[in-house]
Parts: structure tokens; sequence; C-alpha cells
């Protein structure tokens, strides 16, 4: 099943291939398509993302209050992400479906030679000379050959952890800002890891992708931003009715009593 899936992909490229006449070119064509099919995932992972923004103050108030019972906290959280419809899962969709063509193309190109009988020619333009190379393997051969590779290093670092960089980046006043932000450190050296020994194919895939995802991320958060700001501004003041076709009754001049009092 996994190396029909792997055909697949390939069979994928090499179709926008014949069109492109360029891998990389066919690479980002692919990658542009895939994201379009997942933009609903992103937008709703994003989403997910800015409620919790919204409901941080909150969780945190509960787990002051509740430290001593978790059983309590835990009612509580659950209750808290109902009412502001926030799914903690939401934001992991998106990762787990790349995944699997993260994976498939790593190992597509990694066996491109055996896909089509050669090693040579799988270039995007002149910018990057063999997507199957890896950095590694263009470290070797001298650092003008490395530095395209290089570059590509860095976009698959970074991009893939910018979008969380710029959610917090509007947090100043979360505590967690700082461990977040250090984290993402972290882990961006850890890709740069990855990356040493992925083909450059994948890291073009990787890099473009997530892109295109934090393209995505600031289109959705501005939209919600701005319903916020519309919900704020639109205040609801429902007018005093006064009914002005009836007329108030006159009360009536009470008789006086003429009638005399008999001894």
């Amino acid at each position: 099943m996994w190396e029909v899936f792997k055909n697949w992909i390939f069979d994928i490229i090499q179709f926008f291939f014949s069109f492109c006449q360029d891998w990389g070119l066919a690479i980002i064509v692919v990658t542009i398509i895939f994201r379009l099919i997942i933009s609903p995932l992103m937008h709703k992972q994003t989403k997910s993302s800015y409620q919790m923004q919204k409901v941080q103050p909150l969780m945190q108030e509960i787990q002051t209050k509740f430290a001593d019972d978790p059983t309590r906290m835990q009612e509580e959280m659950q209750k808290l992400y109902a009412e502001a419809k926030f799914n903690p899962l939401a934001g992991c969709l998106p990762m787990l479906l790349q995944m699997p063509i993260f994976i498939a193309l790593f190992q597509v190109l990694r066996e491109m030679p055996n896909y089509m009988g050669s090693d040579e020619g799988y270039q995007f333009y002149n910018l990057v000379p063999n997507l199957v190379m890896t950095p590694s393997g263009a470290f070797a051969e001298g650092f003008g050959t490395f530095v395209p590779y290089l570059i590509l290093m860095v976009i698959f670092a970074g991009a893939t952890f910018l979008p969380m960089i710029l959610m917090q980046m509007g947090q100043k006043d979360n505590p967690q800002r700082n461990q977040t932000l250090m984290m993402a450190g972290i882990m961006s050296l850890f890709m740069l890891w990855i990356s040493w020994s992925s083909p450059a194919g994948v890291l073009l895939f990787w890099g473009v992708s997530s892109i295109i995802g934090v393209c995505q991320q600031q289109i959705s958060m501005r939209i919600m931003k701005k319903h916020d700001a519309e919900k704020e501004e639109t205040i609801e003041v429902k007018p005093i009715e006064v009914d002005v076709t009836r007329k108030a009754k006159k009360p009536r001049p009470k008789k006086k009593d003429t009638s005399k009092k008999h001894a």
C-alpha cells in the first residue's frame, strides 16, 4: 500500500513536470495544490490558535484555582473549551496530514534514480542544481555548491515555526510567551539537523508549504480580528417604546357633597 502511495506521488510530480519541464517547479505546483486542498483545515487550525489566545487568561485562572484538584480542573477546562468552541487537537490535524506526504516525497526523491534510471537532471532551474542531493552531499562538493542548499535549510527550519512565532509576538502579556519562543528556536535547530540529510526537493516542498501556510494564517487572523472588532463596535441599544397614539385620561373632578346632615 505504501509503495502504491509513493508511486502515486511520483506520478503526480511527473505529470506536472511534463508541462513545466522543471522538477522544482513541478514540486512547487504540487505543493500549492496540496495547500489549497487543506486550506479549510488550516483555517480551523488558525481559528483554534486564535481562540486559545482569547481563553488563555481563563485557563490560567482555572489552573491556579484548582491546582490541588486535578479532576475538577479537567472538568472546568472541558467546560471552558465547550463554551469557547475550542478544540486543542484542531491544530495538529494539518501537520498530521502533511507528514505522510513529507515521508513519501522524501523516499521518492531519495529513490529518484531508481524511478528514472538516472540521478541527473533533477534541478530547479539554475537555482538548485540537483533536487535529489542532500545539503551534506552539496557541502562535500564545496561552499559554492552548498549555498542554495543552505538557503533551503534556513527556509525549511524557519518557516516551519514562523506561524507559532508570529502568533506569540502579539501576546506581550502572555507569561508563557518567552517559553514558547524558546521552544520554537530549539525546534528550528532540530529541523536544521533533519534538513542536513534530507533531499533538496523535500526542503523545497516543505519550505514552500510553510510559507504558504504563514500567508494563510495571517489572512485568517486578520479576518477573525476584523470580525471581533466589528462585534465590539456594534452595540445594540433597544429604543424606548412610547405609545403616542393613546391619550392619557384626565381624572374626573369630584362632585361636591351638597347634602345636609340631619341631626
